[in-house]
């Protein structure tokens, strides 16, 4: 009898994973996508678009489909999806594991500027007006309109609607992966002068962080939330051996 896997998902990792699991006639794999982004990556597997109304929300959702794993392969910067997963595994009682991808690390030539959030970010632009490159979530950029003496470039994989209370604003519309070359022509067309970035791990999106390093920018970087103490890894092969060892060697639920 197949298991029941349930992915939270949102990311390349997420994505990859699906992809590892879909073959194998064992598993029964969903992956949740919360449906913030208008149109996301083909998926491997069956998707649930939507919320489930917190943890207990969640819990309820485990318990009745019956999930056997819970896997959290969200953002690192999806503390409170996070959370819940982790509350509401316990509160099902489903086998829990969350992969999380380690951050970038500082490099001696990197010109970081670390803050808590979005508006410690916006405080540190400065006064003087500068050429600024956001590479923030759609949903996170009102705090700049705090700071309208910028130029800001601005780039997410879904329109920016409304476009933001800002007098001078561009905005690009484009998904990754991007490459440090790309990113380095970028940055130098539009004569950007500082980066706006969160510490998001893997190699997706370090284009621009290697780019900034090579043209001497500054980046301002948001540090990353606490996440629950849970059970984690940082592969996706580790994933594949907990499965393995912790799931798919005892009975299913429900039977």
């Amino acid at each position: 009898m197949q298991r029941r896997i349930l992915i939270l998902g949102g990311t390349a990792e997420a994505r990859l994973l699906a992809t590892r699991l879909a073959p194998r006639a064992d598993l029964a794999v969903t992956l949740s996508l919360a449906g913030r982004t208008a149109s996301p990556a083909p998926q491997p597997v069956p998707v649930r678009t939507g919320g489930f109304g917190g943890a207990s929300g969640l819990a309820d959702h485990l318990s009745a489909v019956r999930i056997d794993a819970l896997i959290d392969a969200t953002h690192p910067y999806a503390a409170r999806i996070s959370a819940n997963a982790v509350h509401a595994a316990a509160r099902a009682r489903v086998a829990f594991l969350a992969l999380r991808r380690p951050p970038w690390p500082r490099l001696a030539d990197d010109r970081w500027i670390e803050v808590n959030d979005v508006a410690g970010a916006v405080t540190a632009l400065g006064d003087n007006p500068r050429r600024v490159f956001v590479t923030l979530g759609r949903n996170e950029l009102v705090p700049f309109e705090r700071a309208p003496q910028h130029h800001y470039v601005i780039r997410s994989v879904d329109p920016v609607t409304p476009p933001l209370a800002l007098p001078d604003a561009d905005y690009i519309i484009a998904r990754g992966p991007f490459d440090a070359a790309a990113e380095h022509a970028l940055m130098e067309r539009q004569r950007i002068a500082l980066v706006v970035s969160k510490n998001s791990g893997g190699p997706a999106s370090y284009g621009k962080i290697a780019a900034a390093r090579a043209l001497g920018l500054p980046v301002i970087m948001l540090q990353r939330p606490a996440l629950p103490d849970a059970p984690s890894v940082e592969s996706i092969d580790e994933v594949l051996a907990w499965l393995d060892h912790a799931v798919t060697s005892v009975a299913p639920r429900g039977v």
